[in-house]
């Protein structure tokens, strides 16, 4: 259905450089004429919700990215054993809900497999919605975050239907449209426990019209075979996301020797291109770091997927410090806060098409700022 640097003196110099590409880009005909832009604009997808200011994928954080002025709200999807799509990053909860502090669950606390690794804890898929909505949510990074644990115990998990109607109740209050970016979470393991993913999306999507190639609406995901299959079945923008390292599991699963260094080769990318609009990169795949955290140089991945006209949204740019390249951090506190603005002028100066943020107004505000220019 879809067509088939170590010092601050080299983060300056490839600042510098960066910025003078998008003249270069413009007067190639490799821009992709589908772009999706807020505004002409690269667009600001809040990193499950505001995830910098309250606990992650919960409706608050989803909120509050709108209100920052984000673009789009990103939820991670898991499942109910009832079949129910909700957002939480991992279907793994006992580091972002209050589980374990509930003695009626504490027989469910199991060890599985998942993607190959052996996790233990308590699962989505072993509750159902009703029991799911008995939990609260707490902060992912209570260190990290400490400001974000005044919440913990106060928001429920959403399901994906509950994030749908924020993102329309609050688009309307505010005059302009706000996209939803759905990941699949663990596509291969799911369908292996007969709770596939694809098809009660694509149903939520549809029951919203949300289903169009024109609709406010991303998925992505890790692994390929599961959005091979859904370019057959939606004309909903996909988009691949590629990790620094390793490999899609279904790749694993199928034998498949590619990695996602070898997705990011001008073959893998036209390769990508015959199922997908876009892809969501690592950031160091864009501008590596050395040992050190110190930036090189950056790739040509950006120029190289905009010739195959697909979208470059690149992930997570995060404000603190222990996130940022040591040419950026100010301080030697991890957890304070780093010259973030620095961090996306860089960035955007190679062209991207939008950044998924865990501080959605510090992305709004780099933005403005580049604007002004």
């Amino acid at each position: 259905m879809r067509r088939t640097l170590s010092t601050l003196g080299v983060a300056s110099a490839l600042l510098a450089a960066a910025v003078a590409l998008p003249a270069v880009a413009a007067a190639e005909p490799t821009a992709n004429a589908d772009r999706s832009r807020a505004n002409d604009r690269p667009i600001v997808i809040g990193h499950r919700g505001a995830s910098g200011y309250r606990p992650e994928h919960t409706l608050e954080a989803y909120r509050l990215a709108i209100r920052m002025g984000a673009d789009y709200i990103e939820p991670d999807l898991v499942s109910t054993s009832d079949g129910v799509l909700v957002a939480r990053h991992e279907n793994e909860i006992s580091g972002t809900t209050d589980v374990s502090t509930h003695p009626e669950f504490a027989a469910r606390k199991a060890t599985k497999t998942i993607d190959g690794v052996a996790v233990t804890g308590w699962f989505t898929e072993d509750f159902t919605l009703a029991e799911l909505k008995t939990l609260r949510a707490k902060e992912r990074l209570p260190q990290v975050r400490v400001a974000n644990t005044a919440f913990d115990g106060r928001f429920e998990v959403p399901t994906l239907q509950e994030v749908i109607d924020l993102a329309r109740t609050e688009g309307r209050a505010r005059g302009r449209t706000i996209g939803i970016y759905p990941e699949t979470k663990h596509p291969s393991y799911f369908a292996s426990i007969k709770l596939p993913l694809e098809e009660p999306l694509l149903r939520v999507l549809r029951q919203n019209k949300l289903d169009r190639k024109n609709s406010p609406v991303f998925i992505q995901s890790f692994e390929t075979a599961n959005l091979r299959r859904l370019s057959r079945l939606t004309d909903v923008k996909l988009v691949q996301l590629l990790d620094a390292t390793g490999r899609p599991y279904d790749f694993t699963v199928a034998g498949d020797a590619r990695t996602y260094q070898d997705l990011v080769t001008p073959a893998g990318l036209k390769w990508i291109a015959g199922y997908a609009d876009g892809i969501g990169v690592n950031k160091n795949l864009i501008v590596p770091r050395n040992a050190a955290g110190a930036l090189l140089a950056p790739t040509t991945v950006v120029r190289d997927a905009h010739r195959e006209h697909l979208l470059v949204h690149s992930w997570t740019f995060r404000a603190e410090n222990q996130f940022l390249p040591a040419d950026f951090r100010i301080g030697a506190d991890p957890n304070a806060r780093g010259d973030i603005t620095a961090e996306y002028e860089l960035f955007l100066g190679l062209g991207l098409d939008g950044v998924f943020s865990d501080h959605p107004d510090t992305a709004v505000a780099a933005l403005a700022g580049l604007a002004t220019r």
